[in-house]
């Protein structure tokens, strides 16, 4: 539903746009990018659980599901891969259920980005590049 939310919160790109300019931010630092949504919470889990062979690191922005879902959670966690978290708006500003993610505490999160739109997926590829080593 990007794009068709509050722009003041979450911006006006739509997700074909977002996804086209975090490709250029990958593409800049000599990454490969590939794009996975759902708002289907079981689907979610299940590309989660085929990530390790296919990817070396995860960024999710997993929405609201990052503040109860304890199946995406887990999911993440046998992946085994570096994750960086990542959300358009400042959740530590909103509502106070937004500012706790089920996410805190596993290993393999290497950051959690917030509130600076677009330019958080570009942190999070840099985070994951120098993570990898690249």
């Amino acid at each position: 539903m990007l794009g068709s939310r509050d722009r003041l919160i979450y911006g006006g790109l739509s997700l074909t746009e977002l996804e086209v300019q975090i490709k250029r931010f990958a593409r800049d630092i000599g990454l490969e990018v590939r794009f996975f949504h759902s708002n289907h919470e079981g689907d979610f889990v299940e590309h989660l659980h085929r990530l390790p062979g296919v990817a070396d690191a995860a960024i999710v922005n997993a929405g609201a599901w990052s503040h109860y879902s304890w199946a995406i959670r887990d999911a993440l966690d046998l992946t085994g891969i570096p994750t960086v978290e990542v959300h358009l708006s400042d959740i530590s500003q909103r509502e106070d259920w937004r500012r706790h993610s089920v996410f805190e505490g596993l290993d393999l999160i290497v950051g959690r980005i917030y509130g600076k739109g677009p330019d958080g997926y570009r942190e999070a590829l840099e985070l994951i590049a120098e993570r990898l080593g690249e």
